[in-house]
């Protein structure tokens, strides 16, 4: 079959998922009656509430009789994992680059591990039409970023198209005819390779994605480096060290037709499918013929630079809303979500309900744990913290990132004296030609940036774009202040009453609605002083049977401060935890009882 594999890769909003649509539309996927979603790639719920790709998915189309298969990749760096692997099974790369930012810092970081690899990519310059476009300053930037990359000569001759996913037109002139993608299938014709594999070596294939399918069982996807796959075949799993994991038989092998996943008899080198059948073998693992001993080299992955501990729930409102609450039910889920996510690492701690959890990012956990509330799950979670290591002099390091700020310039200020709060440097500051904007680049600790998000955007009345991605560890920057105020904490269990909330709205903001059932130690707004102090919500208000003169005062309650899953996991401190449960996010102390609280204050802030 004539055959090509390609990946479309780009920085978070560039238009990626979108180009896919246009793909799959023009190449006849789609009959021209059927009702097809928008960002049909981004098949899970929460992709689709948020805008963003988070799982690697694979789609193929048919043109002029070559069978392309592609992948949708994430753009955020905390899914850069997925990226990773996914480089691995394919023979060329799309980069896609928006025309008015330009390359961003994801961008950076994807065309890396694609040059790494050999791969020569097409570059699209996405977003054409758009009013503020710069398509040639932002070609001239792309050819810098390669450059700065030690992309080789063949590499660095790559072709360029102008395009608009949305509108569903490629060009390689901008004064050439805005029509269709047709410029765009031509080139993947032309300039991306057909695999290279060896159709009469015995069987072998690299998993690179890992899914649970509820009627099939456990499906491994990879492309087929050699020979060729039958159903009812008995092959062998071997991990990185050659070691042989099981022997097992292929009960299922389905490709990517368009949308769907067609049933094969069989299937040959060069092809990306999904096998069913295999019960231990996992992501980077080769499944592969009896007679082969070696293992396919899977691609290293970053390690991860950010930990929370997951534990029970074990509030006096545990158990209410959620049916998943025991620690073996937490930590089975987590163990499956490690087995197809490598880019996370899980481990048990001291206590037997607790469980570390590291990651890439803020956002990748908080992924996660979303997911799990969503399935039914109750879990008590920590502040995240980053991971530190020492160099062979002992010395202390920790993880940065490269951060890149587009925001007004009369808000540029502020951002450059609270992120040197955070102990961020300041590397470069670049105006742009459109509008009252700056670009500001900062090299800051990730520690820093815990937290700074919903503050960055406060400061820039939600106007500002903040990207970051991980750089590399350097030494300690030392202490960071911590400059949030105390928070409001029940002293009573039992439910919030409006009379008692409108008298403490002096005290600060407040977290809860009436009527929330709360207890003895759950955080119910923010001080506005730096101490914590202890309310009691439940107090009612105390009626005589003597008629008052005056009328009643009317209670005018202010509405309450609602914290996202992210927010408030980067609002709570050491000695605090975020209880999620499938309805609610509640902000705790991690000692409810305050006597004990007192007595363990020193403990906690060592």
């Amino acid at each position: 079959m004539n055959m090509r594999n390609i990946a479309i890769i780009a920085h978070v909003d560039h238009g990626k998922t979108t180009l896919v649509d246009g793909l799959l539309r023009q190449s006849g996927t789609f009959r021209d009656n059927q009702k097809v979603a928008e960002c049909v790639m981004d098949s899970n719920d929460l992709e689709r509430e948020r805008g963003i790709t988070i799982l690697s998915k694979c789609t193929s189309v048919n043109w002029n009789g070559t069978h392309i298969n592609i992948v949708d990749t994430p753009g955020h760096a905390d899914f850069g994992g997925e990226v990773e692997r996914i480089l691995s099974m394919v023979d060329g790369v799309v980069l896609l680059v928006d025309s008015s930012e330009g390359p961003m810092p994801q961008t950076k970081f994807v065309l890396g591990k694609a040059l790494k690899l050999g791969l020569c990519p097409i570059v699209v310059i996405n977003k054409a039409d758009k009013a503020d476009a710069r398509v040639d300053e932002v070609l001239d930037e792309i050819f810098d970023l390669f450059v700065s990359l030690n992309a080789n000569d063949k590499q660095l001759d790559f072709p360029v198209l102008y395009a608009s996913g949305r509108n569903g037109w490629a060009v390689k002139d901008m004064a050439d005819e805005k029509k269709d993608l047709t410029p765009l299938f031509q080139l993947i014709l032309d300039y991306v390779p057909e695999p290279a594999c060896d159709l009469n070596a015995p069987f072998s294939m690299l998993a690179t994605t890992l899914e649970a399918n509820k009627f099939i069982g456990r499906l491994l996807t990879g492309k087929i480096q050699t020979g060729t796959l039958h159903v009812n075949d008995t092959v062998k799993v071997l991990d990185g060290e050659n070691k042989e994991l099981e022997r097992v038989r292929i009960s299922k092998i389905l490709a990517y037709r368009g949308l769907e996943r067609v049933a094969l008899e069989e299937a040959h080198a060069g092809d990306i499918v999904a096998v069913a059948g295999v019960v231990k073998g996992t992501v980077a693992d080769t499944i592969c013929a009896m007679e082969v001993n070696q293992a396919i080299k899977a691609q290293p992955i970053d390690p991860p630079t950010l930990a929370m501990t997951f534990s029970i729930n074990d509030s006096p409102l545990a158990g209410r809303e959620g049916d998943k609450v025991t620690s073996r039910m937490i930590w089975d889920r987590l163990c499956k979500e490690a087995e197809g996510n490598i880019a996370l690492k899980i481990s048990r701690t001291d206590s037997s309900d607790s469980f570390e959890v590291a990651g890439r990012g803020e956002l990748q956990l908080g992924v996660l744990i979303e997911t799990m509330r969503r399935e039914g799950f109750e879990l008590s979670i920590s502040r995240p913290r980053v991971l530190m290591k020492k160099d062979e002099n002992g010395q202390l390091l920790e993880p940065f990132e490269e951060v890149v700020i587009d925001v007004d310039e009369e808000f540029s200020g502020n951002v450059v004296e609270k992120l040197g709060q955070r102990k961020a440097e300041l590397v470069e500051m670049i105006p742009s030609q459109i509008g009252n904007k700056v670009r500001l680049i900062f090299n800051a600790p990730s520690r820093g940036l815990i937290g700074y998000h919903s503050e960055f955007l406060t400061d820039t009345r939600g106007t500002g774009i903040m990207n970051r991605i991980f750089k590399d560890y350097e030494p300690y920057k030392g202490e960071i202040d911590s400059r949030r105020n105390g928070v409001l904490i029940s002293s009573e269990n039992g439910t919030a009453i409006a009379y008692s909330l409108w008298k403490l709205q002096d005290r600060g903001p407040m977290f809860i609605d009436a009527n929330v059932p709360v207890y003895v130690g759950m955080i119910i707004g923010e001080h506005t002083k730096s101490n914590d102090l202890e309310v009691n919500p439940t107090k009612a208000k105390q009626l005589t049977n003597i008629r008052a003169a005056g009328k009643d005062e009317a209670i005018d309650l202010i509405p309450p401060r609602k914290l996202s899953l992210e927010q408030a996991l980067s609002y709570i401190q050491e000695d605090e935890l975020l209880e999620v449960t499938p309805k609610t996010l509640r902000l705790r102390k991690r000692i409810l009882d305050p006597i004990a609280r007192k007595r363990a204050k020193p403990e906690i802030m060592a």
